[in-house]
């Protein structure tokens, strides 16, 4: 039994395209689109799952995508779910859970996204990927694509860290660094993808992308075997929060779950586009609005986090949607608390985050200190990508080694009182 990949929603204009729609935005507003679904009428027990895969597509029955014979052969998904007793311990949460997503391939959860949108591109024969990415996402998709052998080509802005630049080249994309910020790499990369006709994966723009990075909400389901009260998301364009909250609300609109989690996002006072536009509208009069009317904040964003340094969110509305129609919440903290939050993470639970990655942990703490979430509700904090992708800042927030003499007497110094 499976779903069937019905067609695609906008999410300004409410505007729908039946299921053999090739373009990417809304032709009547331009906005993004989400993919749509007939769910079955009498669904068995489990139809859901198909237990004999291990990744993220053990959900097949519930993705847009038919021919897993054209998925890349590396394992994406079923990332580790981990209990955070102590980290949940020193802010007042008693069931605090961490999700791990920076042991996917490309030790990032944008192996999500890459891994649909890879079995889109072929089966509607696309021969060339491309994509804007201010290093994970490109770095996903290059990793993807090398496994099975496609060309890809990634705009990057020039300052990307070079961990991230290393992958991409690593993996043979050809990489384009261009002189400016990510938002300047997007633009220039749809001009080009639309005057070579390549597959365009560019978070957002690419409805396919949110199916990919929606499969964490059914993993956070089934490891749970709960929906969780609060899922904090590190968020920059906006399409992961996106992401996970479609997921939430498929499991809920398919009869699998009853009811959806609130969303926590979370970002730096450095780039809070999306944080902005939640707290204008939430200071109405309290009913959702029109979704025709608002418009997202731009900003020009500094933040060390690289993965969520956006001006420009490509997926804001969708972010917006996804906090203030689950009830949700957003929250900013300054990137000394960023960077302070990657040993916290590493020390309290043994997982090493990239900064992006940490902002989730640095905003579950905040929104704790505020009130926002209570001691006894269950929260899953998401992992984004592993602080290997950006040893520089690591660096700056671990300190520096004792060095010592190469002698007995002084290793013995300095490690007296230790145990």
């Amino acid at each position: 039994m499976k779903t069937t990949f019905s067609g695609f929603r906008c999410f300004r204009c409410g505007t729908q395209q039946k299921a053999l729609f090739d373009g990417y935005a809304c032709p009547a507003c331009g906005g993004n689109l989400e993919v749509r679904y007939r769910w079955p009428t009498e669904p068995a027990d489990r139809w859901w799952i198909d237990d004999s895969r291990q990744d993220i597509f053990r959900y097949k029955a519930l993705l847009p995508v038919s021919n897993l014979d054209l998925a890349s052969p590396l394992r994406v998904g079923m990332s580790p779910f981990y209990t955070a007793q102590r980290l949940g311990a020193a802010v007042g949460l008693q069931r605090l859970y961490l999700k791990d997503d920076g042991q996917n391939p490309s030790a990032s959860f944008k192996d999500r996204a890459g891994a649909v949108a890879l079995v889109r591109a072929r089966e509607i024969g696309a021969t060339v990927l491309c994509g804007a990415s201010t290093g994970n996402a490109g770095s996903s998709m290059a990793c993807l694509a090398a496994s099975v052998g496609m060309p890809c080509v990634i705009f990057v802005p020039e300052k990307a860290p070079a961990a991230k630049i290393a992958q991409l080249l690593i993996f043979g994309a050809t990489v384009l660094a261009v002189k400016g910020s990510y938002d300047d790499a997007f633009d220039l990369c749809m001009h080009v993808c639309a005057q070579r006709g390549w597959f365009n994966r560019n978070t957002g723009h690419n409805p396919f992308t949110r199916e990919g990075k929606k499969t964490a909400a059914f993993e956070m389901y089934e490891q749970l075997g709960d929906i969780p009260d609060w899922v904090a998301v590190p968020t920059g364009d906006g399409n992961i929060i996106a992401g996970v909250w479609k997921g939430f609300c498929d499991l809920k609109e398919a009869g699998i779950a009853d009811k959806i989690p609130r969303m926590l996002c979370t970002q730096s006072e450095a780039s809070a586009a999306i944080s902005q536009t939640v707290w204008t509208v939430q200071q109405t009069d309290g009913n959702l609005p029109d979704w025709k009317t608002v418009d997202v904040a731009n900003v020009s964003a500094t933040t060390v986090a690289d993965s969520i340094s956006v001006d420009q969110p490509r997926d804001g509305l969708a972010a917006v949607r996804a906090v203030l129609e689950s009830g949700g919440a957003a929250v900013t903290v300054p990137d000394s608390d960023i960077l302070a939050a990657i040993p916290e993470m590493a020390r309290g639970s043994g997982v090493f985050a990239e900064p992006a990655a940490a902002c989730a942990w640095a905003g579950v703490k905040q929104a704790a200190r505020e009130g926002i979430l209570t001691a006894e509700e269950t929260v899953v904090c998401l992992c984004t990508g592993n602080g290997l992708k950006d040893v520089a800042n690591a660096r700056k927030a671990a300190g520096e080694p004792v060095r010592v003499e190469a002698t007995l007497e002084a290793a013995l110094a300095a490690t007296d009182g230790i145990g």
